[in-house]
């Protein structure tokens, strides 16, 4: 598969919230870094990561609108968004998957946290 194609997998996996797809399209030595650069290694703890963020985000998804790649990367811009406690939100965003034997070995976010920090707040 292509890098894209693997990226494509991914996206869906998360906009359906399915971990099992998820996991199954991460190399086990995964590393998921977040806008702050803050880092989870391995593909158990990101199901777990992936479960919270589900439950505390239930509608979160992502759109992309551009999506390029070279070798083993894909870049992407687009939207992240959903609802927490209730009241929506929604960041421009970008990401860049590293992919390694058509797995994600590397998925890294780039959005503002803003809005959701701000809605975590409030809690």
């Amino acid at each position: 598969m292509s890098p894209e194609e693997v990226f494509n997998l991914f996206l869906a996996a998360i906009n359906r919230h399915d971990v099992p797809a998820l996991a199954s399209l991460m190399t086990p030595d995964h590393t998921f870094i977040d806008s702050l650069g803050n880092r989870v290694s391995g593909a158990t703890s990101m199901q777990a990561g992936w479960r919270g963020y589900f439950a505390i985000c239930p509608d979160y998804t992502i759109r992309i609108d551009h999506l390029i790649s070279q070798e083993a990367i894909a870049l992407a811009t687009g939207e992240a968004g959903g609802t927490i406690n209730g009241i929506a939100w929604k960041t421009p965003a970008a990401f860049r998957a590293i992919i390694r034997e058509d797995k994600v070995a590397e998925w890294q976010v780039f959005a503002d946290n803003k809005p959701v920090y701000e809605i975590l707040a409030k809690r």
